[in-house]
């Protein structure tokens, strides 16, 4: 799998000898927090899932326990959020979102609006197995109106695969949005949430250029005027990631850092979870859109241990 991420496997490469390292490093008397960032910044997430599993057989201890134990704040955060294997790491985000007091609408809306349908299907399959409840299900008990039926359609996972486009289909459904919306009193969602949830990307794509000569208007412009509320983040999240994925998590980390005080969850939920993905791309749509590099407002933004790790994970600054 090519990758565009910042963080890879790491080479040559000695579980033991990392397992090692770190028990050391949280062993007696004070932590040795510099080791365990630059190991756990440096390998992957096979590689480090390799290391809990040296841990366990060498010292018959849990590392994400010792580190939980040994950790504080949004280091520990990090580090934790690090150590979740790949596989559960959207479902987990997800189950936090919807448990307890008070639904994380931010959550579902940056998973499901950015994720690929086969990425989706995972996520459910896992949610499943994991948490023994049906997402889906779960979702719909804690969200209400347009919005909860625009992350239902999300995750039928259904989206057309990118095909060959259809010139025709792409006006009319740029007629269809633009009647739906700015030529109409009042909003007809559902004309939003169908062609927006259901239509290829490469489709969208050209139905946005088509919309914009046939309305004058940007569909983003239209969405912030015609919808409001977790509905109109919703479908700006979506037509966000059709037009880029990267820009938009660029944007998201930007926002996570701009302004008093730091949304950290964010933040760290978005630097793990496309560390190995996409963070290479990410890093250079927001020195193209934001005027400085992700490096320079992590740094101005965060500071000690939590700092150094998340800098690691970003790599190179982008001048």
């Amino acid at each position: 799998m090519s990758t565009r991420g910042t963080v890879t496997a790491f080479s040559p490469f000695d579980a033991r000898a990392d397992a090692e390292a770190l028990r050391k490093a949280m062993k007696g008397m004070g932590t040795d927090e510099d080791t365990i960032l630059k190991i756990l910044t440096s390998r992957n997430n096979a590689q480090r899932q390799e290391i809990a599993s040296a841990f366990k057989t060498l010292f018959g201890r849990d590392l994400v326990d010792d580190l939980k134990s040994e950790l504080t704040g949004k280091f520990e955060t990090l580090m934790v959020s690090l150590m979740r294997p790949t596989y559960i790491f959207d479902a987990h985000a997800l189950k936090h979102a919807i448990k307890g007091a008070g639904t994380n609408e931010k959550v579902l809306t940056e998973i499901l609006a950015s994720r690929t349908p086969a990425e989706v299907r995972n996520i459910k399959q896992v949610y499943l197995q994991e948490y023994e409840a049906n997402l889906e299900d779960k979702i719909t008990g804690e969200t209400s109106g347009y919005f909860q039926r625009m992350l239902v359609v999300l995750l039928q996972a259904n989206r057309d695969p990118d095909g060959r486009v259809d010139e025709g289909l792409v006006e009319q459904d740029a007629q269809v949005l633009f009647r739906a919306g700015e030529l109409k009193w009042g909003t007809d969602e559902e004309k939003f949430i169908t062609i927006l949830g259901t239509r290829s990307v490469s489709h969208l794509r050209r139905v946005f250029d088509k919309y914009m000569t046939i309305s004058g208007f940007q569909i983003e412009e239209t969405i912030d005027r015609e919808t409001s509320g977790d509905l109109e983040k919703l479908l700006l999240a979506v037509v966000k990631c059709i037009r880029s994925v990267p820009a938009y998590f660029a944007e998201t980390l930007y926002y996570s850092m701009k302004g008093a005080g730091t949304d950290d969850d964010t933040l760290i939920r978005v630097m793990v979870s496309r560390s190995e993905i996409d963070l290479l791309d990410i890093r250079q749509e927001f020195r193209k859109n934001f005027a400085k590099s992700l490096h320079q407002m992590i740094q101005k933004d965060t500071s000690g241990d939590y700092r150094k790790a998340l800098l690691l994970l970003c790599g190179g600054d982008d001048e």
